[in-house]
Order: C-alpha cells, then structure tokens, then sequence
C-alpha cells in the first residue's frame, strides 16, 4: 500500500523539487498539493494523508500555527528556508526539518525514517483477523488482548500502556496511529493521551469519565465529541 502524501508550499519551485524526489520513491504518492494551509486543511478532511511535507513562511497562517491547529496530524516534515525554527518544529513531534534546497539525499533520510518509524510500529500491533484481539508486542513477548477486555489506552510520549481488567501492557505504538484501528462504535478518545472503552463507562459527568473506581479527565478539546457521543447537554 502506498504511502500518501500531501506537499504544502506558496513556493512553485519547491514543490517542483518535492515532486521530482517523491516520483523516484515507488513506494510514495502525492495525493494533493497546495499552497496554503487553508487549502490543506480542506483536503485533510477529505483525504487521507500518511506524510505531510509542510513549508513554515506561508501567507495568512504559518505552518507551525497549522500544525497546532490539527487534532490529528498526519506525520509531518517540514520543509524550509529557516534553520531557526528547528526547536519549535521538533517540540510539534514533526518527523524530520528539511532545509531548502532539499538535496535528494537528505530528502531520501527523512522518508526511510518515516517508513522505519512505520514499520516499527506495524510490527508492535497488529488487529488479528477477527477484529476482536490485537496481537501487542511487549518487549520479546506478543501478548493477544482482547479488545472486550481493554479498559483505557493512555499514551506515555511513544508508547501506549494497555489498561486490561487483569493486567497492563506496555507497547511502543503513538495513540494517534492506534485511535485508526480501534472501532468508533466501541473506543472513544476523551483526551490527548487517553481512549476509552465506551462499553467499560460506568458513570460520567461533564469533565470526567469513570470506568468502576478510574477517573479520566475529558480534554478541553474533546469535550465537544465527547458531549455529542454520549449526549451529554452543556
């Protein structure tokens, strides 16, 4: 499957030079390119987007200020003039800081770390065919979860601790990639670094959910999901 990508530049020629290197990457495919973050947001909400390439100076709305607007970022790399910005750039969990001109070889860097990131984490979950279980990798051992057994995801930077009724396990996977895999019907995501089982809820109010003798507190900005999932009235 390929990996889909979406370039974001108010400067032609670097988009040129993005798409003359993404076109020697069989792998790779560009699914859109635009050259402002109105436009990409627009597209982000219609397509799905594996790896962003993002430019920092834009008109209206910087790139960093689109970034942290997104709820659920794809993978990002950003690309640009301006090696002042770096700190800022990895403090949003971006992927890589391309400086331009982008050189093949730096390009070509930055992609094998997104696909080896990608890897790693395929290889650490994976939904076994019945949809029920995940197959969790834990340090040497693969333990099988079932899904009906799982109270609460919570997200410790690049790892994600499975809160089961018995046990707790600990896995290298980011709670945005495992959000795309666990059915809506039955997990919701309540904060930055937690999901919940909606199955497990035993009461609630309007800043925190409980699963028996578990308070999780209810992100700022999910609050309003939240709310309409469960129907809650402000």
């Amino acid at each position: 499957m390929k990996t889909r990508c979406l370039l974001v530049d108010d400067e032609p020629l670097a988009l040129r030079l993005l798409e003359k290197h993404i076109s020697k990457i069989e792998s790779f495919d560009i699914v859109a390119k635009c050259n402002n973050a109105i436009q990409a947001l627009d597209i982000l909400k219609k397509e799905p987007i594996d790896l962003m390439f993002l430019d920092i100076k834009m008109p209206n709305i910087t790139g960093f200020e689109f970034l942290k607007t997104l709820k659920h970022p794809p993978k990002t790399i950003i690309t640009t003039a301006y090696r002042d910005f770096a700190i800022e750039g990895y403090d949003l969990d971006i992927l890589d800081y391309l400086l331009k001109p982008i050189t093949f070889e730096r390009f070509f860097r930055a992609v094998e770390r997104f696909s080896r990131e990608k890897t790693i984490h395929n290889k650490n979950i994976s939904v076994l065919k019945d949809e029920q279980q995940l197959l969790v990798k834990a340090g040497n051992k693969y333990h099988k979860v079932i899904l009906n057994e799982i109270l609460y995801l919570e997200s410790i930077k690049d790892y994600i601790k499975f809160h089961l009724t018995q046990k707790q396990i600990t896995a290298k996977y980011k709670i945005s990639d495992i959000e795309k895999e666990l059915d809506s019907d039955s997990f919701l995501r309540i904060h930055r670094s937690y999901i919940i089982n909606l199955n497990k809820i035993t009461a609630y109010t309007h800043n925190d959910i409980e699963l028996g003798d578990i308070e999780i507190p209810i992100g700022v900005s999910y609050k309003e999901k939240v709310y309409s999932k469960l129907r809650i009235k402000r």
